[in-house]
């Protein structure tokens, strides 16, 4: 426990804790293989809903490929979400993790 202290209050605070809520703010959006959906629509799905260039979007369909999966964006939940909507509203298999 450490305690932070200002001129009004005192708190008690978890070092751990709080590291692990920063840590953890950070979410990944996954972009999965399908059986269905073709390269072409991948690249434009990502140039469009996650604003990749058409290289990164098309590196990203060769990962998502030959892996299985690839982590497509970065960021807090509140901005994955809508992306990650869009992406499930064009028939792709997503999830923010």
């Amino acid at each position: 426990m450490t305690l932070i202290k200002n001129s009004q209050t005192e708190i008690a605070v978890d070092a751990d804790l709080l590291l692990k809520e920063l840590l953890t703010e950070e979410k990944l959006l996954v972009l999965y293989n399908d059986d269905f959906n073709t390269f072409d629509h991948v690249i434009t799905s990502l140039v469009k809903v996650c604003r990749h260039t058409s290289i990164q979007a098309e590196q990203c369909a060769l990962i998502i490929h030959n892996n299985g999966k690839c982590m497509v964006k970065r960021g807090s939940f509140d901005d994955l979400e809508p992306m990650c909507t869009a992406l499930l509203d064009r028939g792709l298999s997503a999830s923010i993790e």
